[in-house]
């Protein structure tokens, strides 16, 4: 009951966080204009590509997961694994992170695969999703460092602000004081919940990084690791061209806003609701997008993707049941 408990405080709070969020984005914008907007001047076929290339990275993930798996002494089938991945997309909508437990869940009982092993190897993918995200963060202060020396040029204020807080004492002081108490309680931690819980962590990690080094096809693995993000970036991307304000913009800048709202989805709100949004319009910025022509762009981006999440999600949940009939009954 106190763990129910919890976690309805907890969707609560995530939820209602994004929901602020996204009404601060949104709060002073004209909403006749984003209707008018959204009936006239938005390309709906460069949606639907962008749509498509979604489900394309949605596969490749299904496919890659499956390469993860199969050395550990199981080969489930494909729709199985499709399905509990978009079960998982649609359980991230409801609460932070839930996906990764959601869909190992749905796998474990459909394919009697140990639920231990299956965490194994979603650490394991995570952790290479956050590699992947930091070099393409890398790649972007690279090539666009330039960018980013103008716009805090044309915008003194923001410079201003950058400095107040990189330079601030109470943040420097609340840093050293922060590993001050890690130094004098690390005795205390170590023999704590949560660092067992992070030593579970590691022990199932391991197992999932031994996974891979059993891979007969790494070469194959490999590719769709780089499919998986160029595909994440090209949907994105797409949705450049239904739009006459970001149709100019080059496949540099299209990288920092992709970059820049993969950090907004990792933000502890359902979807990246909101936090999404206020990455992708600060982004949008960098390159002389107004700021209310940026507000439709992310509501459209982020929606068509939502919307097949959601769908996906939905329908996946209502087939597992019919195509494992079988196993059910088993």
């Amino acid at each position: 009951m106190k763990q129910n408990i919890i976690k309805a405080l907890k969707f609560i709070s995530f939820f209602l966080l994004g929901i602020l969020i996204f009404w601060m984005v949104y709060k002073d914008q004209d909403f006749k204009r984003i209707k008018s907007i959204l009936e006239n001047d938005v390309n709906y076929y460069w949606i639907g590509f962008s749509i498509f290339l979604s489900l394309l990275s949605h596969l490749s993930r299904t496919v890659r997961w499956n390469m993860m798996i199969e050395p550990l002494g199981y080969k489930p089938r494909i729709l199985n694994t499709f399905l509990a991945v978009m079960v998982g997309y649609l359980m991230n909508l409801a609460l932070p992170r839930m996906g990764e437990i959601s869909k190992c869940g749905v796998l474990s009982r459909y394919e009697r695969i140990p639920f231990s092993k299956l965490i194994g190897t979603v650490v394991v993918e995570r952790l290479i999703d956050v590699l992947m995200l930091l070099l393409l963060l890398l790649l972007t202060v690279f090539t666009q460092f330039g960018q980013l020396l103008k716009f805090l040029d044309n915008n003194p204020e923001v410079k201003e602000k950058l400095d107040k807080v990189i330079y601030s004492p109470i943040l420097i002081g609340a840093g050293v004081l922060f590993l001050l108490v890690l130094w004098l309680a690390r005795h205390k931690i170590r023999q704590s919940v949560l660092m067992k819980k992070v030593m579970g962590y590691a022990l199932q990690f391991v197992e999932g990084l031994r996974s891979i080094g059993k891979m007969k096809r790494v070469g194959a693995f490999i590719f769709h690791t780089l499919a998986i993000w160029f595909l994440y970036y090209a949907t994105l991307f797409c949705v450049f061209f239904a739009f006459g304000f970001t149709s100019h913009l080059t496949a540099l800048a299209g990288l920092t806003i992709f970059v820049l709202g993969s950090f907004g989805m990792v933000a502890p709100v359902q979807g990246g609701i909101g936090a999404w949004h206020f990455m992708v319009i600060q982004g949008l910025a960098l390159y002389g997008v107004a700021n209310d022509d940026a507000t439709v762009f992310a509501l459209v981006a982020h929606g068509s993707s939502t919307i097949l999440l959601i769908v996906g999600g939905l329908i996946s949940m209502l087939v597992l049941p019919f195509v494992n009939e079988r196993t059910e009954q088993k």
